[in-house]
């Protein structure tokens, strides 16, 4: 008898507790929201200095099919606040940053271009993770962003450095 009670009691408890209709008013937040989420003048109004390449420079670039697509493929849509090339896209990030590394020109290869490579790739893979989170406050995506645009401005500021150190001939006496 008594554990017949039980068993009909633990029954009793587990038919009531479910709840027997769904709420209606939970609503899921999409990736179109998270679009919407920052404008173009948001962005624009990131405060960074933002390095142009000198023409040396973009000669020696300009081969360099990985750069110049994370330049026009990724940069500049960043900047007009389109981040649908992170949108479940990890494959081609990791083969953009793959070929970035693997593919540069020797006529840009130092530790000091590799380092800021990494910082690259390193402000990439968080751009990535931080717009595809459902719980990323706009505040948190414009660091992010202005990060990746510094990162990549440092990377262009880097390579003409390198660029015009090796250029530059200095006759001994």
């Amino acid at each position: 008898m008594r554990i017949t009670g039980i068993t009909f009691f633990c029954l009793f408890v587990l038919v009531f507790s479910c709840k027997q209709n769904q709420d209606e008013n939970v609503t899921n937040p999409t990736k179109t929201e998270k679009v919407a989420l920052i404008s173009e003048k948001e962005v624009a109004a990131l405060k960074y200095t933002d390095y142009e390449l000198d023409d040396k420079t973009r000669q020696v670039v300009r081969d360099w099919t990985p750069f110049v697509q994370l330049q026009n493929d990724v940069v500049n849509k960043v900047k007009v606040a389109d981040l649908s090339f992170f949108n479940d896209n990890n494959k081609a990030i990791v083969l953009l940053i793959k070929d970035l590394k693997k593919d540069i020109p020797e006529a840009a290869k130092s530790p000091s271009i590799d380092a800021r490579i990494l910082v690259v790739e390193t402000k990439i893979y968080e751009l990535e993770s931080i717009s595809n989170l459902s719980t990323t406050t706009k505040d948190e995506l414009l660091v992010a962003i202005k990060d990746f645009l510094v990162s990549f401005s440092n990377l262009k500021l880097q390579l003409n450095k390198k660029i015009e150190f090796d250029t530059r001939t200095i006759e001994k006496p």
